[in-house]
């Protein structure tokens, strides 16, 4: 356990887990350790913060996002922030990039979790269609609204979590969105405070990336088998993992 000059809110224990890249195993994992950290040690308030990147290059996406967003009203508050895989699907979703990107970032996997084939001619304009077409088939239509749904960032006291980070000299509240998705080397360089600690993923490091003025929590679960999970209450940090 670490104390920090840096607060939660009163009452309250934060679980923000990292990057899942479908990794529906690691997922179930680390709720089973969440769930024995809660029993030795219940919390009054309990928020989970899920960091974004649920889907792509792991085998387990669709079941990712079939567990995210069919969590049980339990009285534990869920924040799903949005990640650049999420990002790339539904711009391709909605007609507003290429599949050729996303499929370069391990966007394969998701379509083959959703029974969909990446057609043979994937750069033409009819290939790419009818694959947008058939995925939009293929989604249940709670895991489309999940997906649409996803929050850009939230605030917990004295931290605040998105995806990738923020960009330096810029009021938090005037963050352009997109930099909170996809920003990388303009945010992980900067040492300035940014008047809240940022808990990120995004960026992926061999283990947890504690500094001052962040905490990155992106260790690579795809290939690693390591999904990394910060607990915040009052003034600590602790870290969980599989």
């Amino acid at each position: 356990m670490q104390n920090r000059p840096n607060r939660v809110p009163d009452r309250t224990r934060v679980y923000a887990v990292g990057d899942l890249h479908g990794r529906s195993d690691l997922l179930a994992v680390m709720h089973e350790r969440i769930q024995a950290d809660l029993g030795q040690s219940p919390a009054e308030r309990v928020v989970f913060v899920y960091i974004g990147d649920y889907i792509d290059r792991g085998e387990g996406s669709r079941d990712v996002v079939e567990t995210l967003s069919s969590q049980a009203a339990d009285g534990i508050e869920r924040i799903f922030l949005r990640g650049n895989h999420e990002d790339m699907m539904l711009r391709f979703l909605d007609g507003g990039a290429s599949i050729g990107t996303w499929m370069m970032n391990g966007g394969v996997a998701t379509l083959r979790g959703y029974g969909v084939e990446w057609g043979e001619n994937p750069s033409g304009r009819d290939g790419s269609e009818a694959t947008r077409q058939n995925l939009l088939a293929a989604l249940p239509p709670h895991h489309l609204a999940f997906l649409r749904g996803l929050a850009v960032s939230h605030v917990e006291g004295d931290y605040l979590f998105v995806h990738a980070g923020i960009r330096p000299g810029i009021d938090l509240d005037r963050q352009d969105p997109h930099d909170m998705i996809w920003i990388r080397e303009e945010f992980l360089d900067s040492r300035e405070e940014f008047g809240k600690v940022v808990v990120h993923g995004h960026t992926v490091s061999p283990v947890p990336v504690v500094l001052d003025n962040r905490i990155g929590i992106d260790t690579g679960a795809y290939k690693s088998d390591v999904l990394t999970c910060a607990v915040l209450e009052a003034n600590t940090l602790r870290l969980l993992n599989t």
